[in-house]
């Protein structure tokens, strides 16, 4: 059994366990899954069942790469446009939770008799963060928020900082600081900056431009990018997560949007990253808190709220600079909460040179502890009150919101729905409702039918295969005729369905996707993603993916549920308002609240929703309706009961087992039985 426990096998077996069941168990009850993994390594560690080891070389090895592959997501995750036009918000941010819990840390220290030296250190401990939460905002699809962005973006400078701190309190503990050592660490670091930004962003770019649809090629080398900026941080005596941040930041431009980015976003979210959150919880003793609870409760207690404290008064600095709502101010408060990785890293580094002593240890493991689980709990409560982008600018510029914005065309170009037809038994309730759309938008039906491509383009399969789509085209046509529609099939021999229904579409120029809903039934789907995931990913114009329960003719009731007032809401709008005017079929925009809202914020959203609806150029019936729910989901769902059609916004972010939706949506699309249509949009 000794044997057993002791293998490397073993070991990554018991933490895949972890990862795969204890996150949903967390989530039903609220809470986030990263909690969950937090737990299971202090249930499976020295404290607990002793199946895992910290100090295991497969451990570490695991750890170093989920934490590296955090900061890589972090800096692939921002936004570089937006991040380069207010990257002083970042800066401001970076400055305020530094030097906020700087100057609380080392008052501490003081006040509990710590040298001068040593309690800078304590303050610099207390100055930086680790982006423990920040998977639940990329879950959630508001990376791209300024305020998530400013924070993001101070970690660069907070931990470089901080880490700058400790190099200098072990240098005048040891004796060996001087003026030219600090302008040559500080050189160093500008130089090796500049050549992970603008070398690794050079060489991406041409290696991907020549070696055109080599994902593989490409996929390895953004790893050997990251690994690369990781060891070269480690050469100049910086952590190696600044180096994964910078090679995210270097890389982002390259990779854009591309499948790249999405499988080293996967590998690292679904196993790497995890297995971080487990090491931490392997490294939370449960016999050091309470030691150092019982004999150093005061400076434990100070330390830990001198950490909430001062990063609360750092995001209430920036929040009253540039005007962020108070959901806002709490995502940067709660995202810069979680002192890990390079607090932990700095705390041993400090206790091994003499500088602090045990009972500072212990204090930060708590420190550790309670901020990994308040971190983490307050992101997922308060992002989900986030909007992506603009919102604001959106709501206050003059020319409002207009509800006829719609998927950009070409004039000369007739507005195109494409069809892929495969399933025969789904196959005339999708052609009727691209059909009633094409009608009237005047435009054009074009039926797709993807035969899978062979090596030998006389190959049996493929021949059956071409009989096949003939004839399911043929359908299509006649379906067209019946509402006087023009219907222009295509059959496509292509590598990949997915890939073939998005090159087609491309071709045709079209204006919209309509696709019907197949379940993921197996388990290559909830790993590489279904068809619908690949389209959504890679199509250039809107996808309506339709579960529908009867004919469009009878879907009178349309239910559209609005979480956030912006411009990306509006296409959804759109294809509804649309639909309901060649139905004859009205609209109800529904707003729910899971917090308890004034009567002046309601009627405030209301009246926003009423002017939404009131500019639309069609003569349709619209419905306005708000209701409080704590379940948002729940509250959708009791009132999508009385609708014939519901029609939900998705996000064209990838996650493991499919294309990503909002937690709300996910719960809706799993209860909902009756017709709903998922709407997605290009670029999100």
């Amino acid at each position: 059994m000794d044997v057993l426990l002791k293998s490397p096998i073993f070991g990554f077996t018991i933490g895949l366990l972890a990862i795969l069941t204890v996150p949903p168990i967390f989530e039903r009850f609220r809470l986030p899954g990263l909690i969950g993994l937090l737990v299971a390594g202090v249930a499976l560690g020295p404290d607990g069942l002793e199946l895992l080891d910290a100090e295991s070389d497969q451990m570490q090895l695991l750890s170093d790469i989920g934490k590296i592959f955090l900061m890589f997501v972090a800096g692939l995750e921002i936004d570089l446009e937006d991040f380069r036009k207010k990257k002083d918000r970042s800066l401001t941010f970076g400055l305020a939770t530094f030097c906020i819990p700087m100057i609380f840390g080392t008052a501490i220290g003081l006040s509990f008799g710590l040298g001068l030296n040593a309690s800078i250190l304590v303050g610099s401990l207390l100055a930086s963060h680790t982006l423990l939460a920040f998977p639940i905002v990329t879950r959630l699809g508001i990376a791209t928020n300024e305020a998530i962005t400013a924070t993001v973006g101070a970690t660069i400078f907070t931990d470089i900082s901080a880490l700058l701190v400790l190099a200098i309190c072990i240098s005048i503990h040891a004796g060996e600081f001087s003026v030219a050592g600090l302008a040559f660490q500080l050189g160093s670091l500008g130089v090796y900056s500049a050549i992970v930004l603008l070398g690794f962003d050079w060489a991406g770019k041409q290696y991907f431009r020549r070696t055109g649809n080599e994902e593989s090629n490409q996929f390895l080398f953004v790893l050997l990018a990251v690994f690369l900026a990781s060891v070269g941080a480690q050469l100049i005596n910086v952590d190696k997560i600044i180096g994964a941040f910078l090679a995210g930041l270097a890389v982002n431009d390259v990779v854009g949007r591309s499948p790249v980015k999405e499988k080293v976003e996967f590998i690292g979210s679904t196993l790497f990253i995890p297995f971080f959150f487990v090491d931490m919880g392997l490294l939370l003793s449960v016999s050091s808190f309470v030691k150092t609870l019982t004999t150093k409760l005061g400076l434990t207690v100070a330390i830990v709220l001198g950490l909430i404290i001062s990063k609360f008064l750092a995001a209430l600095v920036t929040k009253w600079i540039y005007r962020y709502n108070w959901d806002e101010l709490i995502c940067m408060w709660s995202l810069s909460l979680p002192q890990v990785a390079a607090t932990l890293a700095a705390t041993l580094v400090g206790v091994q040179a003499g500088l602090l002593d045990e009972s500072i240890f212990n204090a930060v493991i708590v420190l550790m502890f309670v901020t990994s689980v308040l971190g983490p709990v307050l992101t997922a409560k308060y992002a989900t009150n986030l909007v992506v982008g603009d919102l604001e600018s959106d709501r206050d510029s003059d020319n409002g919101l207009e509800i006829d914005e719609e998927p950009a065309s070409d004039p000369k170009h007739p507005f195109t729905v494409v069809v892929p037809v495969y399933n025969p038994k789904t196959q005339r309730y999708l052609i009727e409702m691209a059909a009633l759309l094409a009608r009237h938008e005047q435009g054009i039906l074009v039926p797709v039918s993807i035969a899978k491509s062979q090596i030998h383009m006389d190959d049996l399969q493929l021949d059956r295969s071409l009989k096949r789509s003939r004839i399911l085209l043929k359908r299509a046509v006649k379906i067209g005729k019946e509402f006087k529609i023009e219907a222009q099939p295509i059959v496509r021999i292509d590598d990949g369905v997915a890939l073939g229904i998005a090159r087609a579409s491309r071709e045709q120029n079209a204006n919209l996707i309509i696709m019907g809903w197949s379940p993921i039934a197996n388990l290559r789907s909830r790993i590489f993603g279904s068809v619908i995931d690949s389209v959504f990913l890679s199509s250039h114009c809107p996808v309506a993916v339709l579960r529908l329960r009867q004919d469009p003719m009878n879907l009178k009731n349309i239910l559209v549920p609005i979480e956030n007032l912006t411009r990306k809401d509006l296409p959804t709008v759109w294809f509804a308002r649309i639909f309901a005017d060649t139905n004859s079929a009205s609209v109800t925009l529904l707003h729910v609240y899971n917090h308890h809202a004034s009567a002046e914020q309601i009627a405030s959203y209301e009246s926003a929703l009423s002017e939404l609806a009131a500019r639309s150029p069609l003569s349709i019936e619209w419905k306005i309706q708000t209701l409080y729910h704590p379940d948002i989901a729940r509250g959708i769902l009791n009132a999508a009961g009385n609708y014939d059609l519901v029609v939900l916004r998705s996000m064209r972010r990838r996650t493991a087992g499919g294309f990503a939706v909002s937690d709300v949506t996910t719960e809706v699309l799993k209860e909902l039985n009756g017709s709903v249509v998922l709407f997605g949009e290009p670029s999100l």
